[in-house]
């Protein structure tokens, strides 16, 4: 691997590549290893990108939105064809298996195909009025410059989820990466700068969230917010961003729920599918599943032979399905919450280790049952591949511990009774609920955001959804000669 090794990356603004005099390494999850040098850049350079993408907004806001979606497809077919390279990197600095780090890849490049189509369709009205003589309607426009700030669990599709919307509608971006993916964040900006990209539009800086995406959130020259990340920082960027339209896609603990009369083959492999997908770093995950307790044995065994047939390793080898978490905090996290549980009287069915003679980050896929619900494992947003169950007397039972949570993001629940299911899912104050379906359920049109009330997020993200959010709806009234 390394030729994949890039000793100088360096920030992207107003179309030239730039060195930053601090610098800060770029680590393999899986060894430890110091696989690249990168920026760790100042407010002022963060202010720098923000003055660069005013620059360079007016002229590409009035494009036409044919114009602008040429240029989404240009893009979309630079990924593409650097999906072999762009998917060794992003598994290499992220941990997830190679597949999954080409998968995330193309669906970034669809992610460009989408935005290019729906922006051409993204209309106004025009509206009946009161007043005689008057022809009034809406129109959408570009707000101006995005603060995009992006996690390391997905660093490519997760940022396109942003760019590739506020491009198409005629924003410019700036865009700070999680630091610990900032590598494949420079490697792909290169891939869409060398695709044509007009120099502003997209600026790259790399460097800590609480300098550069502090300042690029607070910086007056930015117009929009797009956050993706943990609740703790949404709500430190909606304080400092107060009064700017947000995006904010935040943290999940979605509950599965299990009825007595649910198909626990399916229920099992779902579940813990969507506990172990990523090594469970995924705001959708199972964070918790909620079995009536006449079916928790039989669903506990085969949910640990799910778990049993993972194979964790190198993400580079042949047939691993899970890699090493991505950085220590997360590692910390998992364990604590595991060994407070096992302390509480929960019961380690499978897994609850570390393993570090593969490496420093890695932690086995685990099950463990007679969770409580105010364990801190079923309570909070966790992030690792753990399932813990839960065990409660009816559907009652299952309702009320499901709804005590302050999070609200994806939730599933499988049952025979679909009526039932559905009557469930109305009461739940979840922005997704997939029946007979795993938390993880989603496409990239589709609408994806916490509910209301819910420290899960703001707005919607997916599709029209997003390309609407990043435009403002302006009205115009005009009257006409009698």
């Amino acid at each position: 691997m390394s030729d994949l090794i890039t000793e100088t990356p360096a920030n992207y603004i107003g179309g030239a590549w730039e060195t930053e005099p601090e610098t800060m390494p770029a680590l393999n999850p899986a060894t430890g290893e110091t696989i690249a040098i990168l920026p760790r850049s100042s407010r002022a350079t963060a202010g720098r990108a923000v003055a660069a993408a005013n620059a360079a907004q007016p002229a590409w806001g009035a494009k036409t939105a044919w114009e602008r979606a040429a240029l989404c497809v240009a893009l979309a077919g630079a990924i593409d064809g650097a999906a072999e390279r762009l998917g060794r990197i992003l598994s290499l600095e992220q941990g997830k298996p190679l597949a999954q780090g080409l998968g995330e890849v193309r669906k970034a490049a669809d992610g460009f195909r989408m935005a290019a189509e729906q922006v051409k369709y993204l209309g106004g009205e025009t509206l009946p009025v009161e007043t005689p003589g008057m022809l009034v309607m809406t129109r959408r426009a570009p707000r101006g410059v995005y603060a995009v700030i992006t996690p390391w669990n997905f660093p490519v599709n997760i940022p396109v989820e942003y760019i590739a919307p506020a491009l198409a509608t005629g924003n410019a971006v700036v865009w700070a990466p999680a630091p610990t993916t900032a590598l494949v964040a420079v490697e792909f900006t290169r891939v869409l700068a060398a695709a044509g990209l007009p120099a502003g539009l997209l600026n790259l800086v790399v460097g800590e969230g609480a300098t550069v995406g502090d300042e690029i959130v607070a910086h007056p020259g930015t117009h929009g917010i797009g956050f993706t990340g943990s609740t703790a920082t949404g709500r430190r960027i909606a304080e400092r961003g107060a009064g700017k339209p947000m995006l904010l896609e935040l943290g999940g603990n979605g509950p599965v729920i299990v009825r007595a009369d649910a198909d626990l083959t399916k229920a099992a492999a779902e579940a813990a599918g969507g506990a172990f997908f990523n090594s469970g770093q995924v705001c959708a995950a199972t964070g918790r599943v909620l079995a009536h307790a006449s079916v928790v044995d039989d669903l506990a065994a085969r949910m640990v032979a799910v778990a049993e047939a993972q194979v964790l390793g190198d993400p580079f080898h042949q047939g691993t399905t899970m890699g090493p978490l991505n950085n220590p905090k997360v590692l910390d996290k998992i364990v604590a919450h595991v060994d407070a549980a096992v302390a509480a009287g929960a019961k380690v069915l499978t897994g609850g280790r570390t393993r570090p003679d593969l490496g420093p980050l890695f932690y086995e896929p685990t099950v463990i049952r007679d969770v409580t619900p105010d364990m801190a494992l079923a309570r909070e947003e966790t992030f690792g591949p753990v399932v813990p169950i839960v065990a409660c007397a009816d559907d009652e039972a299952l309702m009320r511990v499901a709804t005590d949570t302050s999070y609200g993001l994806s939730t599933g629940i499988f049952s025979a009774d679909v009526p039932k299911a559905i009557a469930m899912a109305g009461a739940l104050s979840a922005g997704i609920v997939n029946v007979n379906g795993s938390s993880t359920y989603w496409e990239i049109h589709l609408p994806f955001g916490g509910g209301a009330g819910t420290v899960s997020g703001l707005g919607r993200i997916g599709g029209r959804h997003t390309l609407e959010a990043m435009t403002d709806l302006r009205l115009i009234s005009i009257p006409l000669p009698a």
